[in-house]
C-alpha cells in the first residue's frame, strides 16, 4: 500500500497542531469543505496554532488549480476570519 500512495502522490500524513481555536476552525471548515466538494476538490484542515494561523491542504480537483491561491485568500482565509475570531491567516501546506 505504501507504494501506491508515494506512486499517486499521497503524503505522509502530517501532525495536526491543535491550538486554542482548532474545534471552532474546525466546525467553520464544514462550510468551506462543502464548497470545495461543490468542485470537485478537497480542503483539509492540517492545524491551527497559538497565533491564529490555520493549516490547510487542498486535494482532488483544488490542488494544482490555477486559481487556489484565490480560493485560499479570498475565500478560505475571509470566510474563517468571519466565522472565527482569532484567525489571524490561512497557508497552504
Amino acid at each position: 500500500m505504501g507504494i501506491l500512495k508515494a506512486l499517486f502522490g499521497a503524503r505522509p500524513q502530517d501532525p495536526i497542531e491543535e491550538g486554542p481555536l482548532y474545534p471552532q476552525v474546525r466546525e467553520a471548515m464544514r462550510d468551506v469543505q462543502a464548497y470545495a466538494r461543490s468542485h470537485g476538490g478537497t480542503i483539509e484542515l492540517m492545524g491551527v496554532n497559538d497565533e491564529g494561523d490555520v493549516r490547510v491542504r487542498f486535494g482532488g480537483t483544488c490542488r494544482g488549480c490555477p486559481l487556489s491561491a484565490v480560493t485560499l485568500k479570498m475565500g478560505v482565509e475571509q470566510r474563517l476570519k468571519a466565522l472565527v475570531p482569532g484567525v489571524h491567516k490561512v497557508l497552504e501546506v
